[in-house]
C-alpha cells in the first residue's frame, strides 16, 4: 500500500539526528540506504507501483506534521490501538496549535529520489483531509483557528498545491491514505467525534468534499484512496462493518480505491457478501477481490 516497518537503523539514526549526535548529512545518507533498499524489495516481489516505503517519515502523517510549523506532535487525542487478546498501546496523536507555516514540501524529496532510483513506475502518498481533521481540537487549536472548518480549509489548499508541485515533477500516482474514514465506522471512535464537537455523519460528508477539493482537476494522474483500520505493532484502533462510511465509495473522486481488511473485525465488503483480505474497486469498473 505505500509503508514498510522502518529499519531499526533507521530508527536509531533519527533518534541519534534529533539529540544533535548525527548530522544532517550523515542522517541523509542512511535514509537514502534504506529508501534503496525499500524499493528494491518492492521491485523483487513483482509490485507494479513502488513507494519509498515512507522511510523518511516518522510516521505516515509525519509529511505533514514535519513541513509546517503549528503542530503539537504529542499533544492532540490520543487513541488506544488493541489486538485480539485486549492488549493495548496508546498512541498520542498531533494537535495544531498554531496557524501552518510552511517550512518545506511534504513529499518533493521522497517523490524525485524514487524517480531517480526505482526501475519500475512509482508513486507517493499523502494523507486525506479527513486524517488532517483529526488533529484538530475544540479547545486546543482555537486559538489558531476558530473552527474546523477554518484549518481544514488551509489543509485543503497547501495539499492541493502539493499535488500540483508533484505534477510538476512528473508524478503520475498519487495514494491518498484515510484510515480515519474507518474511525467513522467503528461506535467508539464516531462517540469520541462527538464528544470532541463533531458529527460523524456531517464529517464523512465534509470530508468527501474536501478530498474532492484536493484531487480534481489534475488528467493523467491517477488518485488512489487507501483506507484500513489502524496498524501500529500489529494492532488496530478501529473495527466494524463498511456501511456506515459506503458512501465515500461513490461520492469521491478517486480513481482506485484500496482497503485493508481483517475478518473478524472488517464486517463484509461493500459490494460483496463476503469478508475478504483485501479487495479495490477502480472508478466505473467494478469491485476486484484479491488476498494480497
Amino acid at each position: 500500500m505505500g509503508s514498510l516497518l522502518r529499519p531499526a537503523a533507521l530508527v536509531a539514526a533519527r533518534r541519534q539526528r534529533e539529540s544533535g549526535e548525527m548530522s544532517a548529512a550523515d542522517f541523509k545518507r542512511e535514509e537514502d540506504r534504506e529508501v534503496i533498499a525499500a524499493i528494491r524489495l518492492q521491485e523483487d516481489a513483482g509490485i507494479d507501483v513502488v513507494t519509498d516505503g515512507e522511510q523518511r517519515r516518522y510516521a505516515f502523517f509525519g509529511h505533514l506534521v514535519d513541513s509546517f510549523e503549528g503542530f503539537d506532535k504529542e499533544g492532540g487525542w490520543a487513541i488506544p490501538f488493541r489486538d485480539e487478546k485486549g492488549e493495548e498501546l496508546v498512541f498520542k496523536r498531533p494537535v495544531v496549535v498554531e496557524k501552518l507555516r510552511w517550512r518545506r514540501s511534504m513529499c518533493g524529496e521522497e517523490w524525485t529520489f524514487v524517480r531517480a532510483v526505482a526501475k519500475r513506475p512509482g508513486k507517493v502518498t499523502m494523507i486525506s483531509a479527513q486524517q488532517a481533521a483529526a488533529y484538530y481540537d475544540p479547545e486546543k487549536s482555537k486559538g489558531a483557528y476558530k473552527t474546523r472548518d477554518e484549518y481544514l480549509a488551509d489543509i485543503v489548499n497547501i495539499s492541493r498545491r502539493e499535488v500540483e508541485e508533484l505534477v510538476r515533477l512528473g508524478c503520475t500516482y498519487i495514494q491518498i491514505d484515510a484510515p480515519q474514514y474507518a474511525a467513522l465506522l467503528d461506535p467508539k471512535m464516531r462517540d469520541g467525534y462527538r464528544q470532541r464537537g463533531s458529527d460523524p455523519e456531517e464529517l464523512i460528508d465534509r470530508c468527501i468534499e474536501l478530498d474532492n477539493a484536493i484531487i480534481h482537476g489534475h488528467p493523467g494522474v491517477t488518485f488512489a484512496m487507501h483506507i484500513c483500520r489502524g496498524n501500529n505493532q500489529s494492532k488496530f484502533y478501529a473495527e466494524g462493518d463498511y456501511e456506515p462510511i459506503s458512501r465515500i465509495f461513490e461520492k469521491t473522486l478517486f480513481d482506485l480505491t484500496r482497503a485493508l481488511v481483517v475478518s473478524s473485525r472488517c464486517g463484509t465488503c461493500p459490494g460483496t457478501e463476503s469478508r475478504c483480505l483485501a479487495w479495490s474497486r477502480r472508478r466505473n469498473r467494478g469491485l476486484k477481490q484479491t488476498t494480497s
